[in-house]
């Protein structure tokens, strides 16, 4: 956990070194073939942060609550960034068990999210239940499971905030 010097945005600093656990909800992917996950793996150490574990569940409310609450908590993770699971199919379940989770939500996380996505791929982004909030202390992110929404939410979003929301919950 190092604080990161202070920058006109952020005075107090940041913190790098925060603890992340990857959470892909699919039920046709395997560790192997799990490119959005490894992807996020990368990404998150690239910036400092440790990917404390990557697992694939399938898109099963019961199974995501697991992951995020007891894999989390057994792991050590500040933060669980999860992808799948947020479209509007019959097994996109992945929305409404964070949903359950949540004790504080960030609702700004979404809508930028959306935002962002509307930008690459036009009015199809309105189809993404992305969100974020707490949970059991946790920051907890969710976005589409393809590599290219992972590449947006981290690179536009998550990364360049991350160190800031942890000194918060802190507080």
């Amino acid at each position: 956990m190092e604080v990161q010097s202070p920058s006109p945005r952020h005075p107090h600093g940041t913190r790098s070194g925060v603890r992340v656990l990857v959470v892909t909800c699919s039920d046709s992917r395997t560790p192997d073939t799990d490119e959005s996950g490894k992807l996020a793996e990368r990404l998150l150490r690239e910036a400092g942060h440790l990917p404390v574990g990557r697992e694939v569940v399938r898109d099963e409310p019961a199974l995501i609550v697991k992951a995020v609450r007891e894999t989390a908590a057994a792991s050590g993770a500040e933060a669980v960034f999860v992808n799948g699971g947020t479209g509007i199919t019959r097994r996109d379940s992945t929305f409404e068990a964070l949903s359950a989770l949540l004790e504080k939500r960030l609702e700004g996380f979404g809508e930028l999210f959306r935002m962002l996505s509307y930008a690459e791929i036009g009015a199809a982004a309105w189809l993404t239940r992305a969100q974020a909030g707490l949970a059991d202390g946790r920051l907890v992110f969710s976005v589409p499971g393809n590599p290219s929404a992972v590449r947006l939410a981290l690179e536009k979003l998550v990364l360049p905030e991350l160190g800031h929301a942890m000194r918060e919950l802190a507080r």
